[in-house]
C-alpha cells in the first residue's frame, strides 16, 4: 500500500469530488491517502513549500510552482459564470484607486482576476475568504472579493455587486474561468500521476452517479449549511471540466499563463503544464 498526502478545501465542490476516493467507495488501486483540508490560500502556501504529494491550488499559484508540480486533467474548478465577485455595502460608493480592498489571498485566481479587471487597485488586505463579508460590513475595507458559496447569498446580507470578475474575463477572452485544479508532484512516477488522475475521475463519476452518497461529508465541512446553497455550489463548480479539462479548458489555463508572462508577473517556464 503506497501512502500519498493530498490537500483539498472543505468547500462542497472538493468534498463532493473526493468523498468516494478517500472513503473507500471506489477501488484506490493500492493507494492510500493522508488528507489535509485547508482554505485555498493555505493550500497555495503549502504548495510553495512543496509539502503535499497532491494538492488543490489556485491556477494563479500553480504557475509559480511549475518546477515542483504538474496539473492533472481531472478535479479542476473551471467553468462559466462561476468567477469571484467584487462587492460593497449597499448604497456605498464604488471603490476607487486608493480604497482598501479585502482579498482571499495574493495567489488566488480571484486576486489575479481583480488585477486583470482593475490593474490600478493595489491597496489590498489579505484575509480568510470567510471573513471578507464581515470586514466589508464593518467598513474595515471599502469592498471585498468573495468566492465560493458567498456568491449565492451576498445580496441577502446587505451587499451589492461592483463587478463580476469572471464575467469580465469571459467577455474579453471568450474562455471559461480557470479557478483551481489538482496538481501532483512533478518528480513522481508518470505511471503514478496517470493513476491518481484516473482515480480522481472515477471518484467524481461515482459522486455524479450517487449524489446522496457524498452528502454527509459535504455537510460536515460546508460553511453554508443550507442544502440548496450547497447543491448550487456543487452544480456551479463541478462540471465536465472537472472530469477532464479538454482542449478548451487547457487553452483557458494557457491564456492565463501567457497573460502573466506578458505582463512580466511570471517568468517563462519550459515545464509542461499538464500530466
Amino acid at each position: 500500500m503506497k501512502k500519498l498526502s493530498i490537500g483539498f478545501s472543505p468547500c462542497p465542490n472538493d468534498t463532493f469530488i473526493f468523498d468516494a476516493l478517500i472513503h473507500g467507495k471506489i477501488d484506490a488501486e493500492g493507494l492510500e491517502f493522508e488528507v489535509h483540508m485547508g482554505d485555498v490560500e493555505e493550500l497555495n502556501q503549502m504548495a510553495f513549500r512543496g509539502e503535499l504529494d497532491i494538492t488543490k491550488l489556485s491556477y494563479h499559484a500553480f504557475f509559480h510552482v511549475l518546477d515542483e508540480y504538474v496539473m492533472m486533467d481531472s478535479g479542476s474548478a473551471l467553468g462559466n459564470n462561476c468567477g469571484p465577485l467584487l462587492i460593497k455595502n449597499q448604497g456605498d460608493l464604488n471603490p476607487v484607486d486608493k480604497d482598501l480592498i479585502a482579498i482571499p489571498g495574493k495567489y488566488t485566481t480571484a486576486n489575479f482576476l481583480l488585477n486583470y479587471a482593475y490593474p490600478e487597485l493595489q491597496n489590498k488586505r489579505e484575509m480568510l475568504f470567510s471573513d471578507i463579508e464581515s470586514a466589508v460590513k464593518k467598513k474595515e475595507v471599502s469592498a471585498g472579493l468573495i468566492i465560493h458559496e458567498n456568491r449565492f447569498t451576498y445580496a441577502d446580507r446587505g451587499f451589492e455587486k461592483v463587478k463580476d470578475l469572471g464575467e469580465y474575463w469571459e467577455q474579453r477572452t471568450g474562455m471559461p474561468i480557470p479557478l483551481g485544479g489538482i496538481a501532483i508532484k512533478r518528480r513522481s512516477d508518470p505511471g503514478l500521476q496517470e493513476k491518481v488522475q484516473r482515480l480522481i475521475q472515477k471518484s467524481l463519476e461515482f459522486a455524479f452517479e450517487n449524489p446522496a452518497e457524498s452528502l454527509p461529508f459535504v455537510k460536515e465541512y460546508a460553511q453554508e449549511m443550507d442544502e440548496e446553497v450547497m447543491q448550487k455550489h456543487i452544480s456551479l463548480y463541478v462540471n465536465d471540466y472537472s472530469l477532464s479539462l479538454g482542449g478548451k479548458g487547457k487553452a483557458a489555463i494557457k491564456q492565463m499563463y501567457d497573460f502573466l508572462v506578458k505582463k512580466k508577473l511570471l517568468k517563462t517556464s519550459n515545464k509542461a503544464l499538464f500530466v
